[in-house]
């Protein structure tokens, strides 16, 4: 008699699901604020121009220190291709700057409805600059050796944005979760990693339900102020944890158990080192006009009047000199705790699903120009 049992064909027994791979933020509080505290010193001796590499090394700690399933991100974009590309950006912008500021001497009466369309041309110019400016910097982010990348137009991004924006205006802000969530669609339908091609699940109705009290009572933040930054933390957390669960890489999800009030802590603390620094730049000012007028023997209404310049010009110099150096304290300060910390507290809530259908997956795409990033720093909408 014959002891062998055949199985069906097609009723082998299926492995169990793997377990969600955990993302680990490895990086050194007191090592990135070294970093940006060294990065603030030598843009103020640069006159600025040291923030490309700044935000290159920022941007290059975040991800060396970010391991995901074990394996941590590198990112490969230099400073001098961020100026490189700001100077491009600059080639473009200034010539609009100058043409706008001649036609307003030409025609005065004018001027007030040519600031529209300016408006309106910044406005789409700062779109465009957004969605080029995240093509340059995942096409410098790399996991295992294989790079993301993006394609689709900035142009057709710039279009949808300015057609939600004015959506959003006319409902008074209601259409927000909805503008969010076509946006991200599109975004995250033109990125890839490798020959994976990612989307976004999430919809602007459950962004919605997320929130819509705290639009209602966004009015009431506006008027007092201790509200507005707990309504403000508030709103960025669901904001999160909304964006995060919906993202798709392939196969390959996203869940985020970040709580509700996870930011009160950085918003605020942020807020009190503004007030104390703002106490101790007031201190500053004082303590450097009495010596002012004790060593000059000018009275104080004399040291900042008109009259004579020159007798200004002392305090004048160490106004600007306290100016800057509260700004970058300020600096340091909003880097670490809106950049470096908030990062971390994200991290640690997040989970990825079905890592294993990135396991195989061939590399493609192009590295993409920083011009688009230019773009984003020469209009101030530049991002992570």
């Amino acid at each position: 008699m014959n002891d062998m049992q055949w199985t069906p064909i097609g009723s082998e027994p299926v492995p169990p699901p793997l377990p969600p791979a955990r993302v680990d933020f490895t990086g050194s509080r007191s090592g990135f604020l070294n970093m940006v505290t060294k990065g603030a010193m030598l843009e103020l001796v640069t006159f600025g121009f040291y923030r490309f590499w700044l935000v290159s090394d920022i941007r290059r700690h975040l991800w060396t220190h970010t391991a995901i399933d074990g394996d941590a991100a590198e990112y490969t974009g230099r400073g001098k291709e961020l100026l490189v590309g700001f100077l491009f950006a600059l080639a473009i912008l200034v010539p609009i700057y100058l043409a706008y500021f001649l036609i307003g001497i030409e025609f005065e009466r004018w001027q007030g409805f040519a600031s529209t369309p300016l408006f309106i041309s910044f406005y789409a110019f700062g779109q465009f600059a957004i969605f080029r400016a995240r093509r340059y910097r995942l096409t410098r982010t790399v996991w295992r050796g294989v790079r993301f990348w993006m394609d689709g137009s900035g142009w057709a991004y710039s279009f949808r944005a300015m057609a939600w924006g004015l959506l959003v205006f006319l409902t008074l802000g209601l259409a927000l979760p909805w503008r969010e969530a076509s946006l991200e669609r599109y975004k995250m339908r033109h990125t890839h990693y490798g020959d994976l091609r990612g989307d976004f699940e999430g919809d602007g109705w459950t962004f919605f339900k997320c929130g819509w009290w705290l639009w209602l009572l966004s009015p009431i933040a506006l008027i007092i102020f201790p509200l507005a930054p707990f309504f403000y933390a508030e709103f960025k957390a669901r904001e999160w944890r909304w964006w995060l669960d919906g993202i798709r890489i392939g196969g390959v999800s996203l869940s985020s158990e970040l709580p509700h009030n996870a930011f009160y802590g950085l918003y605020w603390k942020v807020i009190g080192w503004w007030v104390l620094l703002s106490m101790i730049f007031g201190a500053y000012l004082g303590g450097a006009t009495a010596l002012v007028v004790q060593l000059s023997g000018l009275s104080a209404e004399q040291v900042f009047g008109s009259g004579d310049p020159a007798k200004s010009i002392p305090m004048l110099v160490i106004m600007v000199i306290g100016y800057f150096a509260v700004a970058l304290a300020i600096n340091i300060v909003m880097r670490v705790y809106l950049q470096r910390d908030l990062w971390a507290k994200v991290l640690e809530t997040v989970e990825v699903h079905n890592i294993a259908a990135a396991a195989d997956v061939r590399g493609s795409g192009e590295l993409a120009s920083a011009l688009g990033e230019g773009f984003a720093d020469g209009l101030d909408v530049a991002g992570f």
